[in-house]
């Protein structure tokens, strides 16, 4: 291994596009409470602080699922060879240092969210990625409390609990989808998914009755008054991508599960254009 390539693949590790996302998420939820400028040192720090979490998370996830990748993933830098699983433990160490120490810096109940979600990203792999559901429910709670991480950073967690919970149903459904994807590699390491356990196309209908539900409660921000209509114009086309998206995973689950993650982005545009919309006041 050349340093070039160790560096690549270190930086590959992160996952950084989804890092990125989640520290939008929650810059997100920090605007969406109101948090923006009073509180921008405290979202700032939240949103780096996110950054390195996830891709901490994502090292370790890395470092535990080298067999599984082997088989589902063998371009992850590990299998190939780019960077040993030493090298990604120390990596992944370092991160969680990184964004704890910016994480102490904020509010208590911030700090309360950041250690609970800290923790779940250490254990995810060993106690719960192969519980049926289990696993799913976990990343769907890490990325819905995004929003609140950001809120708890503005002091204001109330007006992202409804994002909260969106998120994480969508999630829930993505994730389920992604299981599908991966079936054949996490039979062969005896893991127990849930398309495993009940059947993928099973799964596949639960992943979208729950995405259903998300879409059903989307206009709530609108409905209490805490977006302007200016949300349920970009909302709306988001609800319908991801139709689109769960129709697709019965055809191609890799497919499906890419789709759906750009329409949870365009969801997340929809917030902060409803919570702009109220700052400006645009009339529609």
């Amino acid at each position: 291994m050349t340093l070039p390539e160790t560096g690549r693949g270190l930086f590959e590790l992160l996952r950084p596009v989804n890092a990125l996302a989640a520290a939008m998420l929650t810059l997100i939820g920090g605007f969406v409470a109101g948090g923006v400028p009073d509180a921008g040192l405290a979202i700032t720090a939240a949103t780096v602080a996110t950054f390195f979490g996830t891709g901490a998370g994502n090292a370790i996830n890395d470092y535990f699922d080298r067999a599984i990748d082997a088989h589902n993933k063998p371009g992850r830098p590990i299998p190939r060879g780019a960077v040993t699983p030493r090298q990604a433990l120390w990596f992944s160490i370092a991160c969680f240092a990184g964004a704890v120490g910016l994480a102490l810096t904020l509010p208590p109940l911030a700090i309360a969210i950041a250690t609970a979600n800290l923790v779940a990203l250490v254990i995810y792999t060993k106690v719960f990625k192969g519980l049926p559901g289990a696993g799913n429910a976990v990343v769907a709670y890490l990325v819905g409390s995004t929003f609140l991480f950001g809120a708890a950073a503005a002091t204001n967690i109330a007006p992202a609990l409804v994002l909260f919970a969106l998120a994480a149903l969508s999630t829930v459904s993505r994730e389920i989808v992604k299981d599908v994807e991966d079936v054949e590699g996490d039979r062969k390491e005896g893991l127990n998914t849930l398309p495993i356990a009940i059947g993928e196309r099973r799964s596949l209908w639960i992943a979208t009755i729950v995405l259903v539900v998300a879409i059903i409660a989307s206009p709530l921000p609108y409905l209490l008054d805490q977006f302007s209509a200016a949300y349920l114009v970009v909302v709306v086309p988001a609800a319908g991508y991801m139709l689109f998206a769960a129709r697709a995973s019965f055809r191609d689950p890799a497919t499906g599960q890419s789709y759906l993650k750009y329409g949870m982005f365009l969801a997340a545009l929809a917030f902060v254009v409803g919570r702009a919309s109220v700052y400006v006041e645009v009339p529609l």
